[in-house]
C-alpha cells in the first residue's frame, strides 16, 4: 500500500513538512465550506467581486471564484461519486488527510481538487481591502519575535512567493506557537503531509490565473499588491485558536 509519506511527499516546505492535525481544526471553525461534506458546495464570496479593487481586479475575482474554484468542486464531487458512503462523510481535511485510503483510480484528483477546494475556501476569508494595514496583538507580536519586525516578515514572505516555479501558494503558518514560511506546489497544501502538526495562517495563490489579467508576467507586483488586501483579523483569529485548542 502507498503511504501517505510517500503519496504526498512533494507537499514540503523550506522549513520542513506542513500539516494540520485533527485535533487543531478549531482555527477551520469559522470555514464552513471546509467544514462541510460531500457533494461539496461553491462557498459564497463574502464580499462583491470588486470589493478588491484596484489590487485584484473585478473580473480576475470573478473568474477565479465562479469558473476556477468551481471547477475544482466539480471535479472533487465527481471523484467522489463512486467512492463509496465512508468517504461521503468526510470533510475535505479528513479526505486530504487519509488520501492513502481513497481508491487509487481517484487519489491524484481528489488531491488536486480537494486541495483546490481547501485552498481557495480559505483564501477568500484572507482577503479583505486594508489599504496597507498590518497585523495586531498576539500575532503582530509573535511576527516581530519570529522575523524581526512586520517588513522582514513581508519580505521573507514575498520571496517564498516569488520562488514558486510554476503554480503554488506561499503559506504563513503556526506549528504551535512557533511561526514558519513556506510553499507548497500546484494545490498542495498544509495539511498535505503529517510531519508537524501546523495550522495554516495566510496564504497566497500564485497561480497565474490568481492574477494575470491585470498584472500578466509581473507576479512581483502582484505579491506587493497582496499587502493591501489581507485581513489580518481573520488571521489573527486563527492565529488565537492555535494557541486555545
Amino acid at each position: 500500500m502507498i503511504t501517505r509519506r510517500n503519496a504526498l511527499k512533494t507537499a514540503a516546505f523550506a522549513a520542513g513538512a506542513f500539516t494540520l492535525a485533527p485535533h487543531l481544526l478549531k482555527a477551520q471553525a469559522a470555514s464552513p465550506a471546509v467544514n462541510g461534506t460531500y457533494p461539496f458546495k461553491l462557498p459564497d464570496l463574502p464580499y462583491g467581486y470588486d470589493a478588491m479593487e484596484p489590487y485584484i481586479d473585478t473580473l480576475t475575482m470573478h473568474l477565479h471564484h465562479d469558473k476556477h474554484h468551481a471547477a475544482y468542486v466539480e471535479n472533487l464531487n465527481k471523484a467522489l461519486a463512486d467512492a463509496g458512503e465512508p468517504f461521503h462523510k468526510m470533510t475535505v481535511e479528513d479526505l486530504l488527510l487519509h488520501l492513502d485510503e481513497l481508491p487509487e483510480k481517484v487519489r491524484t484528483v481528489v488531491r488536486n481538487n480537494g486541495g483546490g477546494h481547501y485552498n481557495h475556501s480559505l483564501f477568500w476569508q484572507m482577503l479583505k481591502k486594508n489599504e496597507g494595514g498590518q497585523p495586531t496583538g498576539e500575532l503582530a507580536a509573535a511576527i516581530k519575535e519570529t522575523f524581526g519586525g512586520y517588513p522582514e516578515f513581508q519580505q521573507k514572505f514575498s520571496a517564498a512567493a516569488a520562488s514558486v516555479f510554476g503554480s503554488g501558494w506561499a503559506w504563513l503558518g503556526v506549528d504551535d506557537k512557533n511561526l514558519k514560511i513556506g510553499t507548497t506546489p500546484n494545490q498542495d497544501n498544509p495539511i498535505s503531509k503529517s510531519d508537524r502538526k501546523v495550522v495554516p495562517l495566510l496564504g497566497l495563490d500564485v497561480w497565474e490565473h490568481a492574477y494575470y489579467l491585470k498584472y500578466q508576467n509581473r507576479r512581483a507586483e502582484y505579491i506587493k499588491a497582496f499587502w493591501n488586501v489581507v485581513n489580518w483579523d481573520y488571521v489573527g483569529q486563527r492565529y488565537k485558536d492555535n494557541l486555545t485548542a
